[in-house]
């Protein structure tokens, strides 16, 4: 029995384009498989979120698993879409089909409805039902399928081991599982484990493509009842893989689809960008490049993701910009092939000095100045974007977003923001991985961007380290808290000082209402600012 997985890249709410790529793909493998299976809702992306409030939005994908179900003549398929209940016209489901010779088979209502971290599927849907499994004719043979979606799969309860317990031949999961560094191996041991211990194949197919702020990343695999992967599909790639079901010798148990784990973060940030600028009708993207890492990391992954020909960067040296700073950016600009353009601010600074002076007292003493340095940046950005009916780059990594040390209307003005979910230790990782894609005389981003020490540049003499602690040891302190949710005595306990821990604590809590105006950007840990982690403002708790 021959079956295609086809995890297939979708965009929400594209009825029309998600139902004619999913017809082609059926069109150009009828021929060659029994079965051909895509992703959880894959007639209207994932996630939908409040288009599923809209009854006409759900009647139109009814329809397209119709004319879908028109072109399915001498093979089975089976896709994601959100229904109905039959008999209960108020209850939305998040369900699987089978369609098979141009008939619906069987719907699978999906029971376990993830409500944490990005998951919000209990505001939209109906716990169901339906165990699952039905009887088809594939390749001459009768065949007991069970058919889960998603969570369903994830623990050891119903529905998927009463499928294995009542005789399933074959299980199959779609999905639309969203990326997080790591989360690949954790998700594809658990699928071995499943189809070891049940002793049945296992079929699993995930959703690829940047939505948003999230990543699918598909990395789809094949399991045989053994527990021994048959085949992996590439991650972050569109692709379908036919794999012969009963041909148990060309089990491979050595994955080659595997990546470093700097590569598997890279791709994801760069195919998560790509789907932001084709998904929303943008081509081009500008931003300000400071000779800094942020700036450099944020456009190679930009060039990488929609060709350097589309990027501008934007140089605007203050009088406080050093000459290594200029000569950094211009070489990451021509290393990489990108337009670029000198503008120094100093001139409109002396005029907004000129005029703002009279008004206050020990202006050049406070951060007044220099958050005007990074908003007139911010104008300049803007200007150039609308211009170029481009999208601006926000340059910002998850460490100072986390901490506010960064500005309002400034350098967090922009429309996406590559690199928001990276801290700066996993910044410098990164640009060292790309450096390797380069040739060694010629590094994508100029060694001495990734040496010398970060400075905002907005002061004499000024360097990160003047109101910051070493990044390697405010990242650790911000996964604690951020992602682990410890208080200031347990981060304390691994080695930090206690006041320390406490003031980071505080700038962390203090600076939220910054954070909620910040561009999206691509999720890549499991506690992203945004959908993951959702904190009050006005906040008066007191660790």
């Amino acid at each position: 029995m021959k079956v295609a997985i086809a995890q297939i890249n979708v965009k929400v709410g594209d009825l029309h384009g998600n139902t004619e790529r999913i017809i082609e793909t059926i069109k150009n493998h009828r021929e060659a498989v029994d079965l051909i299976v895509f992703p959880e809702l894959a007639i209207c992306g994932y996630p939908p979120e409040d288009l599923l409030f809209h009854r006409q939005f759900i009647h139109d994908c009814y329809h397209a698993v119709q004319t879908i179900a028109d072109h399915c003549k001498d093979v089975a398929v089976v896709l994601g879409y959100p229904r109905f209940h039959a008999h209960e016209p108020d209850k939305l489901h998040n369900s699987a089909v089978l369609i098979q010779n141009e008939h619906i088979k069987m719907v699978y209502d999906k029971h376990k409805l993830p409500n944490y971290l990005v998951f919000d599927e209990m505001r939209y849907f109906t716990a169901g039902g339906h165990d699952g499994l039905v009887d088809i004719s594939l390749a001459g043979q009768s065949i007991k399928v069970g058919i889960t979606i998603c969570e369903d799969i994830w623990y050891d309860a119903e529905p998927v081991v009463n499928q294995a317990s009542l005789g399933a031949d074959l299980l199959i999961n779609i999905s639309a599982s969203p990326y997080a560094a790591g989360k690949i191996d954790r998700r594809i041991d658990m699928l071995k484990r499943r189809a070891e211990s049940f002793e049945t194949p296992l079929i699993y197919c995930n959703l690829v493509g940047g939505q948003d702020e999230l990543i699918f990343d598909g990395s789809s695999v094949a399991i045989d009842r053994h527990g021994d992967v048959m085949c992996r599909l590439e991650s972050f790639k569109n692709q379908v893989q036919i794999i012969d079901l009963n041909d148990e010798t060309k089990v491979e148990t050595t994955d080659n689809n595997t990546l470093s784990n700097e590569a598997e973060l890279y791709q994801s940030l760069v195919m998560c960008t790509r789907d932001y600028f084709v998904k929303n009708g943008f081509s081009k993207a500008v931003l300000g490049l400071s000779g800094g890492i942020d700036s450099a990391l944020s456009a190679v992954i930009c060039c990488d993701a929609i060709g350097a020909q589309n990027v501008t960067g934007l140089l605007m040296p203050s009088k406080f910009s050093s000459d290594h700073s200029v000569a950094d950016a211009k070489a990451l600009a021509n290393n990489m092939g990108m337009p670029h353009h000198v503008v120094p601010i100093e001139p409109m600074h002396q005029v907004f000095e000129s005029n703002l002076s009279p008004l206050f007292d020990d202006y050049f003493q406070n951060l007044t100045d220099e958050n005007l340095q990074a908003r007139i940046r911010g104008v300049l950005n803007m200007a150039v974007a609308n211009n170029q009916n481009a999208i601006l780059l926000c340059t910002g990594n998850k460490s100072e977003t986390a901490v506010g040390y960064t500005t309002l209307y400034g350098d967090m003005a922009g429309g996406f923001a590559p690199i928001k979910d990276l801290f700066k230790m996993q910044v410098y990782a990164l640009c060292q991985y790309r450096n390797t894609l380069a040739s060694d005389d010629k590094p994508a981003i100029p060694h001495n961007t990734i040496e010398k020490p970060p400075s905002a540049e907005l002061r004499p003499d000024q360097k990160d380290s003047d109101s910051l602690p070493d990044y390697a040891e405010l990242d650790q302190i911000l996964e604690a808290y951020i992602h682990n949710h410890q208080d200031a005595e347990q981060i304390a306990a691994l080695g930090f000082d206690l006041s320390l821990v406490k003031r980071i604590l505080r700038l962390v809590d203090i600076n939220e209402y910054k954070r909620q105006q910040a561009a999206p950007g691509p999720r890549v840990t499991q506690m992203g600012f945004g959908k993951d982690r959702r904190m009050p403002i006005t906040n008066g708790y007191n660790h």
